[in-house]
C-alpha cells in the first residue's frame, strides 16, 4: 500500500511538470506550416486561380487599352518589361494576404488560443507563418509566370536574382502581413493596411513603368521605396535590365526584412494584442 501511494504521488508530480522541448520544436513547426499551406490549397480557386485571372486582366488592359503592344521601354518591348513586374506584384500580395488573413481570422473566430497555447516559441510561430506565406507567394508566382509566358516570351537572364528577390520579396510582405494581422482586431484594419500601405507602395514601385521616365523628384523618392527594389531586382533576373542598382536593392531588402522580422518577433514574444 505505501508503494502504491508513492507511485500515485510520482505520477501526479509528473503530470504537473511541464514538458521540456529542447531545441526547435520541429513537430509543432511542421504542423503549423502544414496548417498554413493546407489552408490556402484547400481553396485554390480563390488563392491560386483567381490571381492568375487578375494578372491576365491587368496584362490585357495595358496591352490593348494603353497601346502596350507597340510601346517600348528602352530597347525592351513594353509587354516584356511589364510581365516580371506583374508576376512579382501578384506574388507579394498573396504572401501578405496569407499571413494577415490567417492571424485576423484566428482572432475574429476566437481560436487564437490554438496559436498561443501550444509549446511554440516566438521564432517557431514566426517561421511557421512566414514559410506558409512565402510558399503561397511562390506557388502563385510560378503559376502566373507559366501562364504569362504563353503570351510573351520570358527568358531567364539570372536565375539567382529571380529566386533571391522572389524569396526576399515574399518574406518581406509575409512579415508585414503577420505584423498587420497581429495589430488588427478586425478585417477593416487589414483593409486599411492594404489600401493605405501595400497597394500604394506596389503601384509606385515601377511595376507598370520605368522610374527613369519620372521627374527627378519622384525618381529620387522611388529609390526610398523597398517595393521598387524587389520589382527591379526580380525584373533584372528576366530581362537583364534594372533601373536601380541591383546590389543596393539586395541590401535594402535584407535590411527591410531584418527590421520587420525583428518587430514581428517582438510582437509575438510579448503577445501584443494576442493575449488581451
Amino acid at each position: 500500500m505505501p508503494n502504491d501511494n508513492l507511485y500515485s504521488k510520482l505520477n501526479a508530480n509528473d503530470a504537473l511538470t511541464p514538458r521540456k522541448i529542447s531545441g526547435m520544436n520541429m513537430v509543432g513547426l511542421k504542423t503549423l506550416v502544414g496548417k498554413e499551406v493546407g489552408r490556402f490549397l484547400s481553396v485554390y480557386t480563390q488563392t491560386v486561380v483567381a490571381p492568375v485571372i487578375t494578372t491576365l486582366l491587368f496584362y490585357a488592359v495595358f496591352a490593348l487599352a494603353f497601346g502596350g503592344i507597340t510601346r517600348t521601354i528602352g530597347d525592351l518591348p513594353y509587354l516584356v518589361f511589364l510581365a516580371p513586374g506583374l508576376v512579382m506584384m501578384t506574388m507579394v500580395q498573396n504572401a501578405f494576404a496569407n499571413t494577415s488573413s490567417s492571424m485576423v481570422i484566428a482572432k475574429v473566430a476566437g481560436n487564437i488560443v490554438d496559436i498561443i497555447m501550444p509549446p511554440l516559441s516566438a521564432v517557431e510561430l514566426y517561421l511557421g507563418f512566414i514559410i506558409g506565406g512565402v510558399f503561397r507567394g511562390l506557388c502563385v508566382g510560378f503559376v502566373v509566370a507559366c501562364v504569362v509566358a504563353l503570351f510573351v516570351g520570358l527568358e531567364i537572364h539570372s536565375l539567382f536574382h529571380i529566386l533571391t528577390f522572389a524569396v526576399l520579396g515574399n518574406m518581406l510582405l509575409a512579415s508585414i502581413g503577420l505584423a498587420a494581422g497581429i495589430w488588427s482586431q478586425k478585417f477593416d484594419h487589414i483593409a486599411a493596411v492594404t489600401n493605405f500601405l501595400v497597394t500604394p507602395l506596389t503601384f509606385l514601385s515601377g511595376t507598370f513603368y520605368s522610374i527613369s521616365q519620372l521627374p527627378e523628384f519622384w525618381k529620387g523618392l522611388a529609390l526610398y521605396n523597398p517595393f521598387f527594389y524587389m520589382i527591379d531586382g526580380f525584373r533584372y533576373g528576366f530581362v537583364g535590365h534594372a533601373d536601380g542598382n541591383v546590389t543596393t536593392g539586395l541590401l535594402v531588402l535584407i535590411g527591410a526584412n531584418i527590421f520587420i522580422s525583428t518587430l514581428t518577433l517582438f510582437m509575438l514574444k510579448t503577445g501584443y494584442k494576442m493575449k488581451s
